[in-house]
């Protein structure tokens, strides 16, 4: 008698999801190095990058981002959204995290320098979807730049949505190519994450490109918001999206 196979669970876990994307190899180099947030990880990031984030494992949509910058020898700049403060050393920062800390934890990562747009920065959703027949491919179905709002660093906290050309255009960094191989990215971390999770059909990726034109994945969302698209003057890919999720 044959076993029932199991389906793998999808968790909102970004700590998961990198190490899924870590083990293909041409995904790796796309990566910005993420650790769980522990003592020696972040004083080891801190020393190498000097600026990090931390975020909570299960997203919270944005909440919670702290980004850390080291200022001196042992002290530390902590801006969360708009509020900056300072801290001695890294155990009263740990200490503060032990403290709220309701959820499966914190990474670590790398903070990117983004491309910015009227010197605020952006970063790329693109949406990859394939019908429910297991064997059909993945598809870029839609893309957009989310750029922060006034005085933010994170692009969860928007001031508008614009069409991806126009913002490459505007940070003057790429036009047309440079979407092209932000896609091929994209759909190949869909495929290493649809071969981890045979049920999934769309992801909507967050994507990072930084001041010198390196492409980065910064996360997939498995249950994007589609509302945005539904606000761009090109409706077609609203309704190619709901197509794909339809059939």
């Amino acid at each position: 008698m044959k076993k029932a196979v199991v389906p793998i669970v999808m968790k909102r876990d970004k700590w998961t999801q990198y190490r899924i994307l870590r083990k293909g190899s041409s995904l790796a180099k796309r990566l910005p190095e993420t650790r769980l947030l522990q003592k020696n990880h972040l004083s080891k990031m801190l020393h190498q990058y000097h600026n990090v984030v931390v975020k909570p494992r299960d997203g919270r949509y944005g909440r919670d981002i702290l980004f850390i910058k080291r200022n001196g020898a042992t002290a530390l700049r902590i801006r969360n959204e708009k509020d900056v403060t300072t801290m001695r050393d890294i155990d009263q920062l740990l200490q503060l995290f032990r403290k709220k800390n309701k959820g499966p934890g914190y990474i670590v990562q790398r903070r990117l320098q983004l491309a910015q747009v009227q010197h605020r920065p952006f970063d790329i959703r693109i949406m990859v979807q394939r019908q429910k027949d297991p064997l059909s491919p993945w598809k870029v179905t839609g893309s957009y730049a989310k750029v922060a709002a006034q005085g933010y660093l994170v692009t969860n906290v928007t001031s508008r949505t614009i069409p991806v050309l126009e913002a490459l255009k505007l940070a003057h960094i790429g036009g047309r190519s440079l979407l092209v191989k932000a896609e091929r990215i994209a759909l190949l971390a869909a495929k290493r994450l649809g071969e981890h999770y045979p049920e999934l059909r769309q992801v909507g990726f967050d994507i990072g490109i930084d001041r010198k034109r390196r492409i980065w994945i910064i996360e997939g969302n498995y249950k994007p918001d589609l509302h945005p698209f539904r606000h761009l003057q090109d409706s077609s890919m609203y309704r190619r999206i709901l197509w794909y999720k339809e059939h």
